[in-house]
């Protein structure tokens, strides 16, 4: 596939995937100052917290509180994440909330007992019982994802094969109880991708799936986030996730220099370089990530937060 895409979606996942890897509890005023920055940017979805154990994940102890006094603006979709039962119920019962059903399996089996701590059967018949749970509350389930899609720290290179097989299984857990995927989610967890791993992993899927949509969730730890988003775009692949000023990472990757997803700021200004609409107003979205350094209190990683968009810089020259 060669077209580009005429637009596409962007999921905001930096107050949430950001956030979690600070090693300092951030206050939960600044948290919010940043949600609410990010929702004046165009941006249609943010995922602003997760329901998970704050012995591991200390910043996201509050996650009730953020989700409870985010001023939520018109047209903007706020999520957050959950791991178990558990964490689902504490989702529903904060409120304030889009709640949306998705199923989780990792191509990697290591990555399963790193992450959730059992085996990648226990793993599958847990997602089961989630879909169970999703059904029971109203909740459907039409997206899926697969971690460890292009590689992984504690199992190495990903094969193909493994990826689908991942996805026949989801899209077999969905059937099961009458629910059908209408996209999976692929996630370059370790950062392994490359721009020839993602059209060969996107395009293997494709072709046994073409009627679902794909998505890509992709990091940054060796600096290839932006090509392989830009791989993706020129697979057709239309839904990213992105996490402003390329914020976070994850904690169970294994790597110190766990680097969050591609930035959303660098995302948009390529996408708007190349004609793609992303329904985001750049300028705005720098000025939000550029507010997330003071946040943190640290540089993070974004291009374009720093050298500014290129739209900027001509009508300056034009003036």
């Amino acid at each position: 596939m060669s077209d580009l895409p005429k637009n596409i979606v962007i999921n905001e996942v930096g107050p949430r995937e950001g956030f979690q890897m600070e090693p300092t509890f951030v206050a939960t005023e600044r948290k919010l100052e940043l949600i609410e920055a990010l929702a004046e940017t165009g941006v249609g979805t943010i995922e602003i917290t997760s329901f998970v154990n704050p012995k591991m994940v200390p910043n996201m102890a509050e996650a009730e509180e953020v989700a409870a006094r985010v001023r939520r603006k018109p047209g903007v979709k706020y999520t957050a994440i959950w791991m178990n039962e558990r964490g689902f119920r504490r989702a529903v019962a904060a409120g304030n909330l889009d709640i949306f059903g998705s199923l989780l399996l990792s191509a990697s089996k290591a990555f399963v007992m790193r992450n959730k701590g059992w085996t990648p059967e226990q793993d599958e018949a847990d997602q089961h019982r989630v879909v169970e749970m999703y059904r029971a509350n109203g909740v459907k389930v039409q997206r899926a994802n697969v971690a460890a899609a292009f590689g992984c720290n504690f199992e190495g290179d990903i094969p193909v094969s493994s990826v689908l097989s991942t996805v026949d299984r989801l899209m077999e857990i969905a059937a099961t109880h009458g629910e059908v995927l209408e996209c999976i989610n692929l996630a370059d967890t370790m950062s392994w991708a490359t721009p020839l791993s993602i059209k060969r992993v996107v395009g293997a899927v494709r072709d046994r799936y073409p009627n679902v949509r794909i998505a890509l969730h992709l990091h940054d730890t060796r600096g290839l986030a932006i090509a392989n988003a830009f791989a993706g775009l020129e697979m057709g692949v239309d839904e990213f996730d992105s996490s402003v000023a390329g914020l976070g990472g994850c904690p169970f990757a294994g790597h110190k220099g766990a680097a969050g997803n591609v930035s959303t700021e660098d995302l948009v200004f390529l996408c708007q370089e190349s004609g793609i609409e992303t329904g985001i107003n750049l300028e705005n979205l720098i000025g939000a990530a550029r507010l997330a350094e003071r946040v943190v209190g640290h540089d993070l990683p974004g291009s374009v937060m720093k050298g500014g968009s290129l739209t900027a810089l001509r009508n300056a020259l034009s003036a």
